[in-house]
């Protein structure tokens, strides 16, 4: 198998930011003036998003793990300084600690009108910071069948993604409230999987043909195969604190991506699970994060999710090497000594009893070691 190109796996990076007001420390709203200053320096690498304290920025088309730590190191740098130009602060968070939903403005954009009058409060309230991963795909044939697999693994790398112990101010008893309130939405969670690629492109226009969507984006789930780009895009994570945590999290999906092409490549192919079970595991990372334990359905018990996700690093470790990504793959032992975001959170908060301290953290965190 020493002939096997792994140069196909391309990375590419999204990651949404929250502006903050430094005096109130709550969301603000940047009236679009962070994007505006932002595409004069990095053109359409940032753009807005529904509401207003939100910042979205996107990498280049990647082509390992180290041209996506300087890309979304740079966006950070980028998009910090501009912010602290206007006055304001920016952050990463899957929600603020205690800013209200209904004080926020909604961006004037033709989009999100239709989003907001179709979905009502379920949109309005969808207050939430995100992480999304692409890996590229030879094909597309080869993209269903990557995401049929990789399904199984989504709630091992969320759990470790954590990040949104609190909303409006309260502790929500979560490791990760944001998909909770994302839930909300239609046609979001862990997918089914699909017998081809026909299959998925023929639910897609059933759904154009019966006018449940206008286009193959208001799919939001937590992995799909992008409509657009020869990707598999991984959504189901929450917005992580750092840099460092985000390159290792988009190392992992860009390894097991890898991996089950080796496997498929040998033949060999990964258990198929029922999204029924699969959301069990979903439910328990969102909730306790890296501390819990999940279900190996192959046991058929429970098992410690540090475990766990140590069985993964090995179940890809045979092609880290060809991904040179064996730095950013590393670091997840660290990340599970330090805990996840929510953890780090819930422990400021502990220590002060204070949400102003966590948004202070948040901020201080967001170019750490950059």
């Amino acid at each position: 198998m020493a002939n096997l190109s792994y140069k196909h796996f391309t990375l590419g990076v999204e990651e949404e930011y929250m502006v903050i007001d430094p005096v109130t420390r709550e969301l603000k709203s940047h009236q679009q003036r962070i994007v505006q200053e932002g595409q004069k320096v990095i053109k359409d690498k940032v753009k807005a998003e529904m509401h207003q304290a939100v910042v979205e920025v996107g990498t280049d088309i990647c082509n390992d793990v180290d041209e996506a730590f300087m890309d979304v190191s740079t966006l950070r740098k980028t998009i910090s300084g501009i912010a602290g130009d206007l006055g304001l602060w920016v952050g990463a968070s899957g929600t603020h600690p205690f800013s209200h939903w209904e004080s926020q403005l909604i961006t004037e954009h033709a989009r999100y009108d239709e989003i907001v009058n179709e979905l009502q409060e379920a949109a309005r309230s969808n207050l939430i910071f995100g992480l999304h991963v692409h890996v590229g795909m030879e094909t597309r044939e080869m993209a269903i069948h990557i995401a049929n697999s990789a399904r199984y693994f989504l709630p091992h790398i969320y759990a470790l993604s954590t990040n949104s112990p609190f909303w409006e101010g309260r502790m929500t008893g979560y490791k990760s409230f944001r998909t909770k309130v994302f839930d909300k939405f239609p046609r979001t969670g862990i997918p089914d999987f699909f017998e081809s690629i026909e299959a998925y492109d023929n639910y897609v226009k059933l759904l154009i043909k019966t006018n449940c969507i206008d286009n193959a984006k208001k799919i939001w789930w937590d992995l799909r195969v992008h409509p657009f780009f020869n990707t598999v895009e991984f959504r189901i994570c929450d917005i992580p604190m750092t840099v460092q945590e985000t390159i290792s999290i988009a190392a992992l999906f860009q390894g097991i991506c890898a991996k089950l092409y080796k496997l498929r490549m040998q033949n060999l192919n990964f258990m198929m699970y029922s999204r029924a079970l699969l959301n069990e595991n979903k439910w328990r990372a969102s909730r306790y994060g890296i501390d819990g334990s999940l279900i190996d359905f192959g046991k058929e018990g429970e098992v410690n999710t540090r475990v766990l996700l140590y069985e993964l690093l090995d179940f890809i470790d045979d092609v880290v090497p060809h991904l040179g990504s064996r730095h950013a793959v590393n670091n997840v032992h660290k990340m599970m000594e330090q805990g996840t975001g929510a953890d780090r959170q819930l422990k400021v908060f502990e220590e002060s009893k204070n949400l102003v301290n966590v948004v202070d953290y948040i901020h201080d965190s967001f170019l750490s070691g950059l």
